[in-house]
Order: C-alpha cells, then sequence, then structure tokens
C-alpha cells in the first residue's frame, strides 16, 4: 500500500515544499527530485542546506560569495586572495550588528551590495568601486533557495527558507501549515520578526525583505516593520475569481512575482529607504505594491518618452509621499536620463508638509526645497540637475519656455489643485517638453477640465495611469475604514442653508485660514448661529463626554474643526472651563493683518507646530486635542488621531482629505470615526460629489453597525446551544469549552468573536449593548479561556482583548471571589498523586496552571518549548489519539519538567551570570582614569567573546589565543589595553564563566 496517502500534512511537505517547487522546479515531495534549473539564468536553484558547505554560526556561502566576488570585479580576478579582504570587510558588519543594531547594520550592508563602497585595489592603490551583484545582466549572479536553514547564535533557529544572491541570504521566508484554521501568515510573520530577527540577528543584515505564508495569502515586510506594517503583494490587473485566492495554487503567481530575481534585486536598488523617525531612531522602508507600481509606472513612461503626462489617483494615506520619493530616486539613478531634473509641486498651503519632511528624513541627495518664485526660476533657467521641492502656485508667474529640456520631470502632489487659475497650462507653457505627472488621493471629477488636459492620457483607461481605491486600500490594511457620526442634530447647519453656503462655496480654493474667516464675515447670519455662545458650549460638552467615553478609554486622541479662527478660541476657551489648558491647543496661522495682541497670543511658528505635532503624537503627553480651521486638514500625519469631531462647511476635495486624518493605521484602532455638528453628512451623496461613484461609500454611518451587532451575537452564541450559560465559574466555563472541542471548533468560534469584538469595541460605550452584556461578558471569558497557550498559534484569529473588553471582563471580579486554581500548588508531590490517581477532573486545572506558569516565563525559549509540547498534546488528546487517562498522564510529565525548569531558573538567578561577574571587577577596578562605561565595556567583551568561544575552548592553545585577542580588542577601544592588571584578571574571569 502507499505509504504517502497516510502522510500527514506538516508544514514541510504542503507549503514550504509547494514554495520551493514552484520557485524552482524541484519537487520534494517525490522520491526523484526534478531536474534542477541550469546555473547562471534568472532563476533560482535548489540546494538543501547540508549541501551549502557551511558552520552553523555562519550566514554567509562564502564560497559563492568569493566566486562571485572574482566573476564580477576584474582587479579581484587578477588577484583572487583580495576577495578574502571584502570578506573580512562584510563579517565585521554582521558581527557589528550586535553594537549598531539591526537597522544601521542593514543600511551598510546594503552600501556594500548596491556598488556604492571602493577598496584600493586598482594601480597604486587606486579606489575602484567593489560590485558584489550584477545589476546590468543578472543571468551573471548565482541565485540559490534551500529551506530548514539552522543558524546558530545564542540559540539554534531553522527558517524555513532562505533565498541566496551570490551566497548572501537577501530573503527569510516562513511557511506555516494551513491545517488548522486559526494559523495565518500572521504567526509566520510574528516568529520572523518577534524570534528570528532578535536571535540571529545577523542573517538579517543583508536582508532585503522577508515573508510569511500559510498558503492562502502571502505578506512581506523589512526588518523591524511592525507586524501591522506587513503587506500583501498584490498584481495588477487581476480578476476577482484571482483576487480571492483560494488555496496553494493561487499564492504561486503573486510569490513568483514578488520572489523574482529582476523584482528582488530593483526593490534592493531602487526602493529601500532608510530613514530616521522622530524620535531618532534609524528606520527601513520597503514599498507597498502600489507604490512600487506607481513609481515604475512613472519610470517606464519617462523611459519610452511618447506619451508626456500621466494621472496617478491612490487613495488618501495609501502612501503617495514615498511613491514620490522612490520614483524620484529611481529617476535619478537612471543613467539613460542622462542627469534629469524632478521637480516635485506641493500644495499651496504648506512647504513643510508630508512630502519635504519624507524626502528629508529618507536622506536623499542632491535636494533643494524653494518657496520662492525667482529661486524655483533661477534653477530651472540655469539647468539645476537636482531634485527641487516647490510650491504648485509658483508656476502663477511663470515665463514660458524656462526650459525646454525634455529631461525634467514634474510630479505634482494635490493634482486636482491646478484647476486653478489655469497652472496647468501655465506649467505645460513653462516647460513645454517636460513630463508631468499629477498624483491625487481624491478621484478627478470630469468637470476639472484642466486636471485631465494637464495630467490625463487619452491612453489610459478612464484617464488615470493607475489607480488605488478606497476599497483596494481597505482590503490591503493600508488605512482604516472611516465612520461618522451624527450628534446633537438640533444645532446642525438646516439643508437649505447648506445647499445654499456650499453654491458660493468654492470648494477648489481649498481655504487657507484667513479665506474662511472672510467667507464667514459675508454669511454674516450664519456666522452668528454657529459661533452663539450657547451652541458652542453645547458642543464642547458633548466632545468632552463622547471623548471620555469612546476615544480616550482606547488611548487615541482627536481634532476639532471649527467654522474660523475665531471660533477656534471659542472652543479653546470653553475647553479650557472644564478640562485642564494643556489638554488642547490652537493650530492656526496668523497674518499682518491681524491686530497685535491676537498675533501675540494665538501665532505658531513652523518650529511651534512641529513641537505641537510631536506632542501630539505621543501617547504618554497631556495633550488630547488640536483644535484647527484649515490648516493641518491637509498632509498632515498624526496616526493616534482617531476621531475628528467636525463643525465646519466642507465638501468634495476638501472634506475627504478632512476626514482621511483619521483614517491611518495605530495598534488597536479599528476604524476612524468622524463626528459631524454641522450637518455636513445629513447628505452624504451631496458633500461627496465625485463622478467615482464608490466614492460615496468611503465613510458609513456609525448606526449600521448598530444593526449589525444582533447577528453578530447570535453567531458568536450559536457555538454553544444547548449550554447553560447561568452556571458559574470554573463548571460553566468547562461546558462551554466541551462545546468547541476541536481546533476546527475553536477557530471558528474565535472567528465570530473576533468580528463581534470589534463591533463592541466600536459601539462601547452605546444603549444599544447593555441588552447583550451579560451574554458578551460570558463569551469574552470563553474566549480567554480556550485561548492557545503558544504564543505563536493563530495570532490573526486569537486577538488581544481591547480596552473595553477587559474592562467589562474585570468589572464585578471581588476581591473576596479568591481563584480556585491558586490552592492547587504545584510541586513534585502533588504532580505524583495525579499521576498515580489520573483523574481527567484534574487535567482541566492542571491544564489552566501550567498555561498560566508559560505565560509568566513568556520569551524564555525552555519554557516556550514545553508550551508547544502542551499545545501538541493538546491536540492528540483532542483528535482521540490518547485516551482522556494517557493525556492527565502526559500533563504531569509537563509539569514534572515546568517545576523542574524553573528550579534551574531559580538556581541560575542565583548563581552569578559571567555579565555580572564582569561588571563587579570592572566596577572593582574602577579609577579616575577608567571610564564610567562599565556596562559599555562588559556587553562588548560578552558579545566579542562569545561569537569566537566554542565548547572547551580553555583546553586548546587556538582557542585561548582567539579569546585573548578579542578581550585585547575589546579593551583597546576604551584605551585600557595596557592595563595588565586588569587583563589578567578579565581573562581569569572569561576562563571561568565562559
Amino acid at each position: 500500500m502507499n505509504q504517502n496517502l497516510f502522510m500527514p500534512f506538516t508544514e514541510l511537505n504542503s507549503v514550504e515544499y509547494f514554495i520551493i517547487h514552484h520557485l524552482s522546479g524541484v519537487n520534494l515531495n517525490s522520491d526523484n527530485f526534478d531536474e534542477p534549473k541550469s546555473r547562471y539564468k534568472t532563476e533560482w536553484q535548489f540546494r538543501s542546506a547540508s549541501d551549502l558547505n557551511r558552520s552553523v554560526n555562519e550566514v554567509l556561502l562564502e564560497a559563492d560569495l568569493k566566486d562571485s566576488l572574482i566573476r564580477l570585479n576584474p582587479e579581484i580576478q587578477r588577484e583572487p586572495n583580495l576577495a578574502d579582504e571584502v570578506i573580512y570587510k562584510l563579517r565585521a558588519i554582521l558581527i557589528s550588528v550586535q553594537q549598531v543594531g539591526l537597522v544601521k547594520a542593514n543600511e551598510e550592508f546594503f552600501k556594500w551590495m548596491t556598488g556604492d563602497k571602493t577598496m584600493p585595489f586598482g594601480e597604486n592603490n587606486r579606489h575602484v568601486p567593489i560590485r558584489l551583484i550584477d545589476f546590468e545582466d543578472l543571468t551573471n549572479n548565482h541565485y540559490i533557495l534551500t529551506n530548514q536553514f539552522r543558524v546558530h547564535h545564542r540559540e539554534t533557529k531553522i527558517p524555513d527558507i532562505v533565498l541566496f544572491i551570490n551566497g548572501i541570504p537577501v530573503v527569510v521566508g516562513e511557511a506555516k501549515t494551513p491545517i488548522r484554521p486559526g494559523i495565518s501568515w500572521l504567526d509566520g510573520a510574528a516568529e520572523i520578526h518577534q524570534v528570528y530577527e532578535n536571535s540571529i540577528p545577523q542573517l538579517f543584515v543583508p536582508n532585503i525583505l522577508s515573508f510569511a505564508t500559510e498558503g492562502k495569502e502571502l505578506f512581506y515586510g523589512s526588518i523591524r516593520s511592525p507586524l501591522d506594517f506587513w503587506a500583501p503583494w498584490r498584481l495588477e490587473d487581476e480578476d476577482e475569481a484571482l483576487a480571492k485566492r483560494l488555496g496553494l495554487g493561487e499564492i504561486g503567481k503573486e510569490m513568483g512575482d514578488l520572489l523574482h530575481p529582476n523584482r528582488l534585486l530593483d526593490i534592493l536598488q531602487n526602493f529601500s529607504l532608510f530613514s530616521t523617525n522622530k524620535k531618532k531612531q534609524r528606520m527601513k522602508i520597503i514599498p507597498r505594491f502600489q507604490q512600487y507600481e506607481g513609481a515604475n509606472k512613472i519610470v517606464e513612461r519617462v523611459k519610452v518618452g511618447r506619451i508626456k503626462k500621466g494621472l496617478i489617483w491612490h487613495f488618501q494615506g495609501s502612501g503617495k509621499s514615498l511613491l514620490m520619493v522612490f520614483a524620484a530616486q529611481k529617476l535619478r539613478r537612471m543613467p539613460d536620463l542622462k542627469s534629469p531634473t524632478v521637480v516635485v509641486l506641493v500644495d499651496r498651503t504648506d512647504l513643510d508638509t508630508q512630502i519635504s519632511g519624507t524626502f528629508n528624513a529618507a536622506d536623499i541627495s542632491n535636494v533643494e526645497t524653494t518657496d520662492s518664485i525667482r529661486d524655483l526660476q533661477k534653477m530651472l533657467e540655469q539647468d539645476t540637475r537636482k531634485i527641487i521641492i516647490s510650491m504648485i502656485h509658483k508656476f502663477r508667474d511663470a515665463k514660458p519656455n524656462m526650459n525646454t529640456r525634455e529631461n525634467i520631470i514634474v510630479l505634482v502632489d494635490e493634482a486636482h489643485r491646478t484647476q486653478e487659475g489655469d497652472l496647468g497650462r501655465q506649467m505645460r507653457a513653462a516647460l513645454p517638453n517636460a513630463f508631468l505627472f499629477g498624483l491625487t488621493g481624491t478621484p478627478v471629477n470630469k468637470a476639472d477640465k484642466n486636471t485631465f488636459w494637464a495630467f490625463g492620457s487619452e491612453e489610459d483607461a478612464g484617464g488615470y495611469m493607475s489607480r488605488y481605491t478606497f476599497q483596494d486600500s481597505i482590503r490591503d490594511g493600508a488605512t482604516l475604514p472611516l465612520h461618522f457620526e451624527p450628534r446633537l442634530v438640533d444645532v446642525h447647519v438646516d439643508k437649505e442653508t447648506i445647499d445654499k453656503l456650499f453654491e458660493n462655496f468654492k470648494e477648489e480654493a481649498a481655504l487657507t485660514d484667513e479665506e474662511a474667516d472672510a467667507l464667514n464675515k459675508k454669511s454674516a447670519k450664519m456666522a452668528a448661529f454657529l459661533k452663539s455662545p450657547e451652541r458652542v458650549r453645547k458642543i464642547v460638552d458633548d466632545i468632552i463626554s463622547h471623548f471620555q467615553e469612546k476615544v480616550e478609554p482606547h488611548g487615541f486622541k482627536a481634532m476639532i474643526v471649527t467654522p474660523d479662527r475665531y471660533a477656534c478660541i471659542q472652543y479653546k476657551e470653553e475647553l479650557d472651563k472644564i478640562l485642564p489648558t494643556e489638554s488642547s491647543k490652537v493650530v492656526i496661522s496668523t497674518s499682518a493683518n491681524d491686530d497685535y495682541d491676537f498675533k501675540q497670543k494665538w501665532t505658531v511658528d513652523k518650529s511651534e507646530q512641529e513641537r505641537i505635532v510631536d506632542e501630539f503624537n505621543d501617547p504618554q503627553s497631556d495633550l488630547k486635542f488640536l483644535i484647527v480651521t484649515a490648516k493641518l486638514l491637509t498632509g498632515f500625519d498624526a496616526p493616534i488621531l482617531q476621531t475628528m469631531y467636525l463643525d465646519k462647511s466642507l465638501k468634495d476635495h476638501t472634506l475627504l482629505q478632512a476626514i482621511c486624518r483619521t483614517n491611518r493605521l495605530f495598534p488597536q484602532k479599528h476604524f476612524g470615526r468622524i463626528v459631524d455638528y454641522f450637518g455636513v453628512f445629513d447628505d452624504t451623496a451631496k458633500a461627496l460629489e465625485f463622478d467615482e461613484k464608490s466614492v460615496n461609500q468611503i465613510i458609513t454611518n456609525l448606526s449600521e453597525l448598530r444593526e449589525k451587532l444582533p447577528q453578530a451575537m447570535k453567531d458568536a452564541l450559536a457555538h454553544f446551544q444547548g449550554v447553560d450559560r447561568t452556571i458559574p465559574g470554573f463548571e460553566g466555563l468547562e461546558l462551554a469549552q466541551n462545546a468547541i472541542k476541536t481546533d476546527e471548533k475553536k477557530d471558528a468560534f474565535a472567528k465570530d468573536y473576533k468580528y463581534l469584538s470589534k463591533l463592541w469595541e466600536s459601539l462601547s460605550p452605546d444603549n444599544i449593548l447593555n441588552n447583550h452584556q451579560q451574554d458578551y461578558k460570558w463569551l469574552s471569558q470563553v474566549f480567554e479561556s480556550v485561548r492557545p497557550a503558544s504564543d505563536t498559534i493563530g495570532k490573526l484569529l486569537w486577538i488581544t482583548l481591547g480596552a473595553q473588553t477587559t474592562k467589562l471582563i474585570h468589572e464585578n471580579i471581588h476581591v473576596g471571589d479568591i481563584h480556585h486554581l491558586e490552592e492547587f500548588i504545584l510541586d513534585a508531590d502533588v504532580i505524583e498523586d495525579i499521576f498515580n490517581n489520573p483523574d481527567p477532573k484534574n487535567a482541566k486545572k492542571l491544564e489552566k496552571i501550567l498555561v498560566k506558569r508559560f505565560k509568566m516565563h513568556e520569551g524564555n525559549p525552555k519554557f516556550k518549548k514545553l508550551s508547544e509540547l502542551l499545545e501538541e498534546v493538546r491536540d492528540r488528546a483532542e483528535q482521540g489519539l490518547i485516551s482522556s487517562i494517557e493525556f492527565v498522564k502526559e500533563l504531569c510529565k509537563i509539569a514534572k519538567e515546568t517545576v523542574q525548569a524553573e528550579k534551574e531558573l531559580a538556581e541560575e538567578i542565583l548563581e552569578k551570570t559571567p555579565k555580572a561577574a564582569l561588571t563587579e571587577l570592572f566596577l572593582e577596578l574602577k579609577t579616575e582614569e577608567t571610564p564610567a562605561v562599565v556596562e559599555r565595556i562588559v556587553n562588548d567583551i560578552d558579545q566579542i567573546v562569545r561569537m569566537v568561544r566554542f565548547p572547551g575552548w580553555q583546553k586548546t592553545t587556538g582557542g585561548e589565543r582567539e579569546v585573548q585577542k578579542s578581550l585585547r580588542k575589546a579593551l583597546l577601544k576604551y584605551q585600557l589595553h595596557k592595563d595588565q592588571v586588569l587583563f589578567d584578571r578579565a581573562y581569569g574571569y572569561i576562563k571561568e564563566y565562559y
């Protein structure tokens, strides 16, 4: 009988083997391998980990790397030994990861990989660039794929898939078995991000990207990228059937595309940015697929040179600033374009928007910023070959034929603004042969003839060269859905007045603060109604109660949008009567015409505005509200902003841009909320009038969520038919657990509960919840009780409970209700007793205690292994592979090992750790001359020694010599290498403790 028929699925024989087969043509599921593909094509060749000719401490395939260095560098070809010098430099970067951190090490290694580093290998020691990879002829590189790649640093880890280019590991992939429904790509991504990047960081120093899949979905991310920012890779123009991606076959296309050598090397060379965040930490950014595709479409169009324009509509918040950075960077690097000029034009109100910030933070070279039309004209007339950032409206007075060169590429942000004053035509006249690309976050209406004339090409379907809609953005998790909540309907402006307002409200003018004031003066009656003290007081009271109930408990912040600048101050004064002054700040612009006192009190200059925005973005700060009227409604990025209190007449583009301030991703944030006091959304279709009808669905009434709640509750409770929910405590939970015995049933429940929980958190507190509170609390307790013991299983389904749910579960738990579980003390005698009288009733208690213990020791590999073992035993019991008696006995064995592990841990803590011993020594010998950086010295010694030592090194002369050399090197860094007493004592300690 064929044995394979009964072969159980594991990660190996399904998803992992599928990846290998798809990328290299080798089928590991059959006894006879397919023919491996020939060498030196741009295709992956499979090599098993055992054939790679390396030790587990090495992450480079040095023989392959040396071959490539010789092959790609004529100077090294003449003297092959020079290859070793390059390899030493690369090894030093790998080792440095412990000191400088993963992102900085990756950035340094990338300089070598992209050919930016030189060595004195030319004639007369002339420096020549070193090529590790051939970007011109990709067939010149060697592409290897392996699996189960064992790497040892402080502990041994075995990533599923590693891809090498010329012996350098550039991609790490984790394949999860899709056998349990709750397992998803997220579990694989968490393993890479939380486990591998920390325990074997050297493997990630040359990393281009990592990916994770369970066979149904494929997500990828860069080093140190939080899991929320991992993204799917999609292929353009796929029909709906493919978009459903129902099984292994479907991810093949996306994976083959993302992991094709051409794609990876393009991302390495043109789409990897290193940026500094507000906390001055280095971070690495790689593109989402729509940024990659959009930027490459711009580059392709410029390369071909036939069509001189293109319009890109990518929804608000999906990363247009970065798309422009990627495009500008790639265009500047293209030799065929002969050093082009790239002009980036931003919105008219403020040069210091996200875009210039993004260019500056990413250290892009040759960037000039100017807000003076004279400078801009001078630069263009003098043929400046750089990236120039300026403002759209600077072209208002541009002379025709300012520069007739063809290799000028203009990227215009928020292109619909060029409607104003015919800017598009003036731009085209000034730069007759340039390429003009318009980017917009809101769709362009056909009536905006100028925008289409300037940017839309007739050859592009619907006038757009690239589109990434609201629906695409939600589907990919690039942005969050938006809900509006109409409140205090009696303070809304009546419909007739709004219609009239919208008529004389030239929306495209995207009013500045001062213009908003002027408009309100015109409609004096309207202004009197909006700013009547009683109305403002009423709204502010409502804002405070809404914020304290629905926004603050989740850790989010809010923005208040008022009719004009004077209303901002009115709102601030009302807020200050109830809340501390520091909890709100007004951000408005002042002008020369304002009176002196007004300016003194309310002027916010650029650096002050930056400081306010930073403070607002800091979750720990006291600043909870920003009060604005026009400033910060565009180009302002604050992920922590979840709710906008809107009391201003906004429409179409300006409204869409404003409300999208709330749609950025932030932990535990499920949507952006607009609380409407003005009545803007009393007629959504009128407020968002676009040809693109889908835009109407961008924002939905929060009440729609209310309607969904009863059904969601019903679906979650349906898993427990016949279970008596009134039975309290342990017995009640046990009955519920028995109703969802198998993994399949647990995961199906988790899916329904997750949906319900998101609704609950979104609505809470709301009267509709009162009727369901008991049931929801009961379901939440069941959910917590059957959560997998190991935190590496089912991360996508088994979510962390939200703030409101946690509060609900802990309500009514009085101190008097002592938890019976704790009476059940875990020690050898108790375990022995249970083992000899295995009563299935004790199984649940024992299991509970073990889960609790493993949680206490989270992060400790020993306990992680035990928790995985527990999960395995549970599964076997649930599948009926072992009897309940055997289950109890297996639990006892795990419990015994847990007690032993805890004992060892306690002893370890008591014993002196090597680092503690060294620290003691350095503190003891600290003199006036010794720097007070004991901790750093000890860390350096500890890391260097750990790199070179091996079991039994003390007994070999080679080992002793290596360690002594390392110690000398570490002391030299702190100028302590001449202190022989210190050296001898430190070496004595190392010999004893390492």
